[in-house]
């Protein structure tokens, strides 16, 4: 087939000739069979494996000390790439890899929970950008998405969609994952397609959500190619791990004991000295310094440094627990005779290790997300249970900053190669000679989506589905793959996240650090005119240890310049370096699902619905009628409930008593339970939020009700101010994930009795969420 034809897709289907009969018998024309859409000749397989918030140092295979044997063994037979980069986060780098193009020029300039409606930041890829799914789809093969999407905007997560931007609309014939920014590991919430699924399994029964993905895949595969031998394939396994939370199974935390006693400091030295080793970096490198605002090893005292080591041996532990499973994978290809035939590419990171978990580390995400840091006494009693379902853990930034070495700063910092730079591992049989060797080309995730079409045979496309498509924006790498001294052909590339920003050109980086990444609320930041700019020759200081801003200042300006140009070009301007105030929707001036409406009704069965599908009854009064069936016998289990363990609400029966629980960061736990027992028969029943006023993260009165009678009230004193849950919903009549309270248990928790409505009304009167200086002070002495 002409390539030509390849650049239209979908690619017209050969026509028959016209009937010249009414009956076969007289068809002077034969008729022949339409041939099955047939991908160019020897189009290999393409594996595609992404591991999320891994540091560039802390894999084995590029000298860290998390072991993982199967990205040492694919990198053996392959190609590791030291010079490759993302964008700094999550759903920025995803659309950037599926598109091949920058992701502000894909409408992805932050994470979907934190867009806005200016042009580089809607969140919505355009069609005009077609994924590479929808182009090798569209030229003959097989194609299956497993684990975390993170692309698709918040409120069309719902059955009312539409679902033209979920995994199955962008191309992919199969998807089995979730769609938000993370996942509960042991209690996951699912989709088949684009339909709600539960885990056929427990915790207890063996359950953990990477095996789950890595067995979906391999059916799949396996299926696809007893099926349709002939065929390829593009599979795409994107992990939640190793994202926090940091849920792993304690055997696998065991074998890490007393390995990170050395502590921070003397774990990046370590590190670089193996990088050096194994030729990851020149012998030249020198170690970046240390971010001053980070305490270092010896200035922790004795219960810090043993919850800090807890926190780190989880994380490799969790690190090597996925690695495992893409080994299982790659054996699956193995076994099947298909590895040899495979482009395997397996990226380290999707950005750099986070330092979201704040300087002490938490066992309570959300908490820090809002601007408090964890309890090191309270964590310090939880470090047995670290990994399993009761915790929700990120380690300390101190761990962070090791396992970027050698480079500075961490995830959302697009300014510094800490941020920006992950170990990537390409593996081919038929495809590349030479297997472990390195690869210093400089790159960028946008090169992906090029390398595939070219390794595959298939021309960029110039037209899907009648839109006519922007160009790719990334180079492909294919003239990396058997020639380690070919010349770089990626000259320029511009970085920026959330204010912090970056260009790189010819070796030259010059970066501005604008924020801090583990202050997710922010104050005081300087105005963007006023960021001081570093500037870093990186043909010589590989690892950007020395700021040479002073020496080059006429260098410094010109690469200021070309910032200005590049980010012009790519739609990232305005800057804007708001951060957990941009998950509100009214605040980010996105559309709000349920603006202008102060009341909806729900139906038992109902649920799966995420922060931005359910009304927001954060910082305001809000009221919720239940018109239920009590049997003779009693009712028991959860009403209506939104969100979990690590922040929520519940309202719910427990041994015939109405109860209402609020869970504020899983650090505070509220219950108000109702003087009298429900009596038998229909009842409404009636719970009231009196909100203390303006500001947000404030406290409440409570009233429970039945038939218009007062049965409780109680006070919840610190409610949570943004978001509840990144990976937790709102359902009725059950309490789905981890359970608000352990009034109940997981999942085992259905209302006994019938429930017909449930009904949300919400008071008008909403802050706008914005936080200024009174506000957070106000919010901190609140939560002390």
């Amino acid at each position: 087939m002409d390539s030509r034809i390849r650049e239209i897709l979908p690619i017209p289907v050969r026509t028959n000739p016209v009937p010249t009969s009414m009956g076969i018998q007289g068809q002077n024309a034969a008729f022949t069979p339409v041939e099955a859409l047939r991908p160019p000749e020897n189009a290999p397989n393409v594996v595609l494996v992404l591991i999320d918030d891994m540091g560039f140092g802390a894999s084995s295979a590029f000298g860290g000390p998390c072991e993982m044997p199967t990205a040492e063994r694919l990198s053996g037979g392959g190609l590791r790439y030291s010079r490759f980069h993302v964008t700094a986060l999550c759903s920025p780098t995803r659309q950037a890899l599926m598109t091949g193009r920058n992701h502000h020029s894909v409408g992805m300039g932050v994470t979907t929970e934190m867009t806005t409606s200016a042009p580089g930041y809607t969140g919505f890829r355009p069609p005009s950008a077609a994924t590479i799914a929808q182009t090798l789809s569209g030229n003959g093969y097989s194609t299956a998405a497993f684990g975390k999407w993170h692309q698709t905007p918040p409120r069309e997560v719902c059955a009312s969609g539409p679902f033209d931007r979920w995994p199955t609309g962008e191309g992919f014939d199969k998807f089995y994952g979730f769609m938000g920014a993370e996942m509960n590991h042991w209690y996951p919430q699912l989709f088949d397609g684009t339909t709600p699924v539960e885990p056929a399994r427990r915790p207890e029964e063996g359950y953990h959500l990477s095996e789950d993905l890595v067995d979906n895949a391999i059916d799949w595969v396996q299926t696809q190619k007893t099926l349709t031998p002939d065929k390829p394939f593009f599979t795409y396994i994107a992990f939640g791990a190793t994202h926090g939370p940091f849920h792993v199974g304690k055997d696998w935390k065991a074998k890490y004991r007393g390995r990170f006693d050395q502590g921070w400091n003397v774990q990046r030295e370590e590190t670089l000295a193996r990088q050096k080793e194994l030729g990851i970096v020149p012998e030249s490198a020198d170690l970046s310094p240390w971010a001053e605002v980070v305490p270092e090893w010896e200035e922790l005292d004795e219960t810090e440094r043993a919850v800090a080591c807890g926190f780190m041996e989880t994380y490799a532990a969790f690190a090597e627990h996925t690695d495992a499973q893409v080994g299982r994978f790659v054996d699956a290809l193995d076994d099947i005779g298909e590895l040899d035939n495979t482009l395997f590419i397996y990226i380290l990171g999707d950005n750099g290790a986070s330092g979201e978990g704040g300087i002490e580390g938490t066992t309570r995400e959300h908490l820090v997300g809002h601007g408090f840091a964890d309890s090191t006494e309270v964590m310090a009693a939880e470090m047995e249970s670290l990994g399993d379902a009761s915790t929700y853990a990120i380690y300390p930034v101190g761990w962070a900053l090791a396992m970027n070495t050698p480079y500075q700063w961490t995830k959302q910092v697009a300014s510094h190669y800490g941020g920006t730079r992950d170990g990537m591992i390409m593996h081919w049989g038929n495809g590349i000679r030479g297997g472990g060797d390195i690869r210093h080309q400089w790159h960028h995730v946008i090169d992906i989506a090029p390398t595939i079409f070219e390794a595959a045979g298939v021309p960029h496309p110039v037209m899907v589905n009648g839109v006519t498509q922007q160009p790719i924006e990334g180079t492909s790498m294919v003239y990396t793959f058997n020639d380690q001294a070919a010349p770089d052909r990626r000259r320029t590339q511009y970085f920026e996240m959330c204010g912090n920003r970056s260009i790189y050109h010819e070796g030259w980086t010059a970066v501005t650090r604008h924020g801090t990444p583990w202050l997710m609320v922010p104050e005081g930041l300087p105005s963007f005119e006023d960021d001081v700019w570093e500037l870093y020759d990186t043909t010589i200081d590989w690892t950007q240890a020395h700021n040479v801003a002073h020496l080059y200042p006429e260098k410094l300006r010109e690469l200021q310049q070309l910032f200005l140009i590049e980010a012009s070009k790519y739609k990232v301007f305005p800057l804007d370096d708001r951060v957990t105030e941009r998950e509100n929707p009214q605040v980010a001036g996105r559309i709000d699902v349920f603006a202008g409406r102060q009341s909806v009704t729900y139906r038992a069965g109902m649920g799966r619905f995420t922060e931005e599908t359910a009304p927001n009854v954060k910082n305001r009064s809000h009221r919720i009628t239940a018109h239920v069936d009590i049997p003779e016998s009693g009712a028991e289990g959860v009403i209506i409930a939104q969100g979990g363990r690590f922040g929520g609400w519940s309202l719910y029966v427990l041994n015939g008593y109405l109860n209402y629980a609020y869970n504020c960061y899983g650090r505070h736990l509220y219950t108000i339970r109702s003087r009298e027992q429900l009596q038998p028969g229909s009842q409404k029943l009636l719970f009231e939020f009196d909100y203390d006023g303006d500001g947000i993260g404030l406290g409440g009165e409570v009233r429970l009700g039945v038939d218009g009678r007062n049965i409780g009230h109680g006070r919840v004193e610190r409610t949570t101010a943004y978001y509840f849950s990144f990976d937790e919903t709102l359902n009725i009549g059950i309490d789905r994930g981890t359970p608000v309270t352990d009034d109940y248990e997981p999942l085992d928790n259905s209302f006994t009795g019938t429930i017909h409505t449930v009904r949300i009304d919400l008071d008008s009167d909403v802050p706008d969420g914005h936080m200024d200086a009174t506000d957070r002070q106000r919010l901190l002495l609140a939560h002390q």
